[in-house]
């Protein structure tokens, strides 16, 4: 505003002299102007700074004040760290003198020992030396009495304990084993079936005989051809004879047999046509048979020949123990054998119904039936495990799997069950003869009784020759020899009877 007034000054002043002094007048003033705004600029500034300082300042002493409070709390830590040490070496300290103290005691207390047990050997050999003086026996000869005493009492107290020691062990050791069997025998039913190597044709009337026999038995030995089977017509009432080993012939020939006497037409043309349309009945009802049997148990993925070979186990038998009914019960105890046993059941229920397929073959060589079959299953691209299963279960070779003994224990067990097969009379007489003498030969048995179809032996013993204690060792004996010199299904009870009598007579 100063330098516009100068300057209407100047302008409004005439002259050239005039103007300059203005002029001059006027940087001076305008000098003095900016010199004075510089210092006002220059105090401000250095207020500022000022300001900025004592800020930074007073933060800088309140982080070193922080820093002072945590270096005071860290020695504070320190010091109380240190006084817990000192505590633990003062204690440390007092234990270690405890030990030395107790230390030092137990030398002392050892030492007192060792000299009672000097002065309690001593006073030991003082009291043998007075006992072999007053026995009159030395220490050793002492000790032999003594050890022949404590074995004839051991001997006569053994014998009381052995038999409840054995029990205890085969509960033990066979419990598992006798739970899994008996459940496996108890969850399959199996019907017994008893078959003999006739069969008999029931007729109406004896004029049926004369028609099958023919004019000049030409009938009867067409129907003989045709079947190979005998046929065998005698004075039974009302019934015929078929007398073959083969089943599946006798069955044909019956087949044909019942056709003939229902059609009334017989003569040998029509037998030979009968009886052919009856054999291939009886093949397609085998091969629906094995099938059938098949299904029922699960077992899937045979070959054809094997399933014909099942179907054709139901017109075998073996000690007259129908075979299908034998592998159907051992297929299904295998299955819940192994089910207990943690192994895989379709292996074993395949292997139980195929263990006996060497029974029925067509061309039946001379070989062992598990060997024949073992040859079978593999022929017909059976697994491996499978094959050795059928082919051990005899123990014609070498078992490889845990199958191979469930379908050996499982085919004993379908084949030991009462009633499931026929035992020739002579053979069963004699098992029982051997077991009464097996049992005579030892001094003071008067008699034996074999009972309950040799499954329980009863041994009379004179009172005067044996006592009661020699009675025990006497049923461990036997039981031991009947075991290791006879075969027997099950097991054999021993029981010795040992009675005295008195006798006397009133006159």
């Amino acid at each position: 505003m100063v330098i516009y007034i100068l300057i209407g000054l100047v302008s409004f002043l005439a002259g050239a002299g005039g103007c300059f002094i203005i002029f001059r007048m006027l940087n001076k003033k305008l000098a003095k102007e900016v010199q004075a705004e510089a210092e006002l600029l220059k105090k401000n500034n250095l207020i500022e700074v000022k300001e900025k300082f004592i800020a930074l300042k007073s933060e800088h002493e309140q982080q070193v004040q922080q820093r002072n409070v945590k270096i005071q709390e860290r020695e504070v830590k320190l010091q109380q760290r240190e006084m817990q040490l000192n505590q633990k070496q003062g204690d440390l300290q007092r234990k270690t003198n405890e030990v030395e103290a107790l230390r030092e005691s137990h030398e002392q207390q050892i030492g007192v020992l060792d000299a009672r047990k000097k002065e309690m050997e001593h006073l030991y050999r003082q009291a043998q030396d007075q006992l072999e003086t007053i026995s009159g026996l030395s220490a050793d000869q002492a000790k032999e009495r003594l050890v022949e005493s404590l074995k004839e009492e051991a001997k006569t107290n053994a014998m009381s304990y052995i038999n409840d020691i054995m029990d205890e062990a085969k509960m033990t050791a066979n419990k598992e084993a006798k739970r899994i069997v008996v459940q496996s025998i108890q969850r399959i039913a199996s019907e017994t079936a008893i078959e003999n190597s006739v069969t008999v044709f029931h007729i109406d009337s004896d004029e049926i005989k004369g028609r099958i026999i023919g004019r000049e038995g030409r009938n009867i030995r067409a129907l003989e051809a045709a079947t190979g089977v005998e046929i065998i017509v005698d004075d039974t009432p009302e019934a015929i004879v078929l007398s073959a080993f083969d089943p599946v012939r006798r069955e044909i020939a019956r087949l044909s047999l019942h056709q003939l006497v229902t059609d009334g037409r017989i003569h040998p043309a029509r037998i030979e046509e009968v009886v052919n349309k009856v054999r291939k009945q009886v093949e397609e009802e085998i091969i629906e048979i094995g099938k059938r049997t098949t299904i029922d148990l699960g077992v899937h993925g045979l070959h054809p020949e094997l399933i014909r070979m099942v179907g054709k186990m139901k017109y075998r038998s073996s000690y007259g123990q129908n075979l299908l009914q034998h592998s159907r019960e051992v297929a299904n105890l295998c299955a819940t054998m192994a089910s207990e046993l943690g192994l895989n059941p379709k292996k074993a229920k395949r292997a139980g119904l195929l263990h006996d397929i060497g029974k029925v073959p067509d061309d039946e060589p001379e070989l062992p039936h598990a060997i024949l079959g073992m040859r079978l299953a593999e022929k017909y691209k059976e697994k491996p495990d499978i094959c050795n299963a059928i082919g051990a279960h005899h123990d014609e070779v070498e078992m490889e799997t845990l199958i191979a003994p469930i379908v050996q224990v499982c085919d004993a067990i379908s084949g030991a069950r009462p009633g499931a097969r026929r035992e020739i009379v002579e053979a069963y007489i004699k098992r029982l003869n051997d077991l009464e003498n097996l049992a005579l030969q030892y001094p003071g048995v008067i008699k034996t009784y074999a009972i309950q179809a040799g499954r329980e032996l009863r041994v009379i013993v004179g009172a005067d020759k044996i006592d009661d204690k020699e009675t025990e060792l006497l049923s461990f004996d036997i039981a031991k020899k009947i075991q290791d010199e006879m075969t027997y299904p099950g097991q054999v009870k021993i029981t010795v009877i040992r009675e005295t009598r008195a006798v006397s007579y009133a006159k």
